[in-house]
């Protein structure tokens, strides 16, 4: 399974073409594709006319939605952030920690474009979608 980050959806809805964006469309018409409870708040409270915040939601909604944290996940995150700075790397964003961690956890693939989820592919096993 594919869970897509915010910062492909973001692009996607404002209708930057990325190669990640571009993924996505793609992604929507083959393949199963999901968004979490925390994407699905981070994208959705980024619209300000409502006529896109309901177009958004109804496709967002359509896809399955995992459930990111959870206190099992969120020991893991804390222990995935303490692992990366121990070797010199700062993540900028909990909610980052949080996605990846539920990634690698469960065996899903990220779609992103956002570089704070790199150090997950590179030292913790996180695979890139």
């Amino acid at each position: 399974m594919i869970l897509v980050d915010s910062s492909v959806w973001i692009d996607y809805f404002r209708g930057i073409s990325s190669r990640q964006a571009d993924t996505l469309d793609e992604l929507l018409a083959s393949e199963i594709v999901a968004t979490g409870d925390l994407i699905l708040t981070e994208v959705l409270q980024g619209f300000r006319h409502a006529r896109d915040f309901k177009r958004a939601k109804s496709l967002m909604t359509s896809l399955l939605i995992v459930d990111v944290a959870g206190s099992d996940v969120a020991v893991k995150a804390a222990e995935n952030f303490r692992t990366l700075r121990a070797i010199g790397i700062a993540v900028r964003k909990t909610i980052d920690t949080i996605i990846a961690t539920r990634c690698i956890e469960s065996g899903y693939s990220l779609l992103y474009s956002d570089r704070d989820f790199n150090p997950f592919v590179t030292h913790l096993g996180l695979r890139a979608a």
